[in-house]
């Protein structure tokens, strides 16, 4: 059978399970304001929707659970291979919902192909790049939720704008599926990790895959033999103990690195990101924007976010990992607090905004402008530093035996920070927070902040 060996076209098509997280990121983040989203699922509250929008999150967990032993049991391209399928599955169900518990099952089926297609997507990818390249090519996999952000977004923007009937959302939700599909059908036609391949014993094929990817078929020359060499050492290194589980991971040897790579997983998301991904239509409702306005200007931080990550990604392996990570969190924090400090000096309580009682803040004038301009400087610092770096890093950390279930406990790390932001975020309960008080969703919600 026919296989693509050239790295950038695999990463071009293995990253679809990338675009599957933005599509999930953005699936929701068009609809919250819609009439025909509310209408037709009754008027969902705060408290309901931040529900709706974490049940994917719920079966991300389970799917990064046990994406590590299906991978290693399966091969890095089965497993993804099975998640397109869930994924398929799970956009069928939401296309088709009839009323929130259809909606949330359909987005719990899709957050587990979101696990697998999240945790594995990037160990497939580090695995079949040379090292030179390595980070380069991992980071396309943050490249990608951005560009699954966007398509999604401007997909719900469009329904929202053209159709005010439930078939808005169901054409959205439908859309999701195609991607799926495609990447399902392209993974026939790539190669196995050659990783993967060593620790199955099957040298020959291992071999066959190295030449190909990295010399056009040649196995004598000298990067694949050196290549070839790297692997066997691995491999070796591998077989010492085929029987690593969760607890391997806090041994003396790379417990250190345990708690290194899942620092960086929980602080992707902590940082903030993915909050603005999410609410910002919320934040611009605040500041005076409505309707067709505030959506249009949530198309520009994913503009914002999709051009800074693609401006990184050709010098990041010459940056390093840990001045990007520091800057950024420094930058982020300080723009984390202005926000805050604009927010509180210069907003208001309000009993709603436009007519929706899940905003209680509002701000206007100069200031909501500056509030709007700091979430477009906070996003785009973000895509520069913490976005690609957290899944570079992720590949990165651990060595050959720990990787697949090491880095499915990374994912595990992520998903309590990432359901923590979308079941638990209301903008008017930090501003609650910020002025001492303790908001009612904050006071029956105490488990979303122990992470």
């Amino acid at each position: 059978m026919y296989r693509i060996y050239n790295i950038y076209a695999l990463a071009a098509f293995g990253t679809i399970g990338g675009m599957l997280f933005g599509f999930d990121i953005s699936s929701m983040s068009a609809w919250i304001g819609a009439d025909s989203y509310k209408e037709y699922f009754n008027h969902p509250s705060s408290t309901l929707q931040g529900g709706i929008t974490a049940s994917m999150s719920g079966g991300s967990l389970v799917g990064a659970l046990v994406a590590g032993f299906l991978a290693d049991w399966w091969g890095r391209r089965g497993a993804l291979k099975l998640a397109s399928v869930v994924w398929i599955i799970g956009a069928v169900l939401q296309c088709s919902s009839q009323n929130v518990p259809h909606l949330i099952v359909g987005r719990v089926v899709s957050g587990l192909a979101i696990g697998i297609t999240s945790s594995q997507c990037c160990v497939y990818l580090a695995e079949l790049a040379p090292s030179r390249i390595r980070g380069r090519i991992v980071g396309i996999q943050q490249w990608s939720i951005e560009w699954g952000i966007l398509i999604m977004y401007l997909i719900s923007y469009g329904c929202v704008v053209t159709i005010k009937t439930p078939s808005a959302f169901r054409i959205a939700w439908g859309v999701q599926g195609i991607p799926g599909l495609i990447l399902g059908v392209a993974l026939f036609f790539f190669p196995e990790s050659p990783r993967w391949l060593a620790q199955k014993d099957r040298w020959e094929e291992c071999h066959e895959v190295l030449a190909h990817l990295h010399a056009g078929g040649d196995r004598e020359a000298p990067v694949v033999l050196a290549e070839l060499d790297e692997v066997k050492e691995a491999a070796r290194v591998a077989a010492e103990s085929k029987h690593i589980g969760v607890l391997g991971l806090f041994g003396p040897r790379v417990w250190k690195r345990t708690l290194a790579g899942c620092s960086v997983q929980i602080w992707q998301q902590l940082l903030g990101g993915n909050v603005m991904l999410y609410y910002l239509v919320y934040i611009f409702n605040m500041a005076g924007m409505t309707g067709n306005v505030a959506l249009t200007s949530s198309i520009i931080q994913y503009v914002i976010f999709l051009v800074t990550t693609g401006a990184i990604l050709p010098i990041i392996d010459r940056l390093g990992r840990r001045p990007l990570l520091i800057g950024g969190a420094i930058i982020c924090c300080i723009i984390h607090f202005t926000t805050g400090a604009v927010m509180k000096v210069h907003g208001n309580p309000v009993d709603s905004v436009d007519g929706d009682t899940n905003l209680r803040w509002a701000i206007s004038g100069p200031p909501a402008q500056g509030v709007i301009a700091l979430c477009y400087i906070f996003v785009g610092v973000y895509g520069l530093t913490w976005a690609p770096i957290g899944w570079i890093y992720a590949s990165e950390v651990f060595p050959l035996k720990y990787r697949a279930t090491g880095i499915d406990e990374l994912f595990n790390a992520n998903i309590p920070a990432w359901r923590t932001k979308r079941a638990g975020v209301r903008f008017e309960d930090r501003v609650a927070a910020v002025e001492g008080k303790k908001s009612d969703f904050d006071a029956s919600h105490n488990e979303n902040v122990d992470v």
